[in-house]
């Protein structure tokens, strides 16, 4: 399964930008699709992620700025970042979680995308 994940880049602190992240392959299920971001020690940090029920989950940190939806047809995820502060600025990972089309979990990453957000 593979993921491409878009919709970094630069804005302004109280901007707004739209990570987007599509999932690919033999799948036959998508049970959680989220989004993470880079912490210390080549960690990461949970954003938010939603359920195939609809579920949202956020972090602190994001809460009331940060919206999660998905398109379950596509399987594909939004994360839509309002008020942008500048501690925003990280490295943005996709996350997905589900069956292959044989039967067999999977759970992947996409590459980073970045966002930056100035002050």
């Amino acid at each position: 399964v593979q993921l491409q994940a878009s919709g970094g880049g630069l804005v302004q602190a109280g901007g707004s930008l739209r990570l987007s992240c599509a999932a690919s392959g033999s799948i036959l299920s998508v049970s959680e699709m989220g989004w993470y971001r880079q912490a210390p020690g080549n960690m990461v940090d949970l954003v938010a992620f939603v359920k195939d029920d609809g579920t949202t989950k956020y972090a602190e940190f994001v809460k009331g700025r940060f919206t999660m939806s998905r398109d379950n047809a596509k399987n594909s995820a939004y994360l839509q970042m309002n008020s942008l502060k500048p501690e925003d600025t990280d490295v943005y990972y996709c996350n997905t979680r589900g069956r292959t089309s044989t039967g067999f979990p999977f759970n992947s990453w996409g590459q980073g995308t970045l966002v930056t957000v100035s002050s």
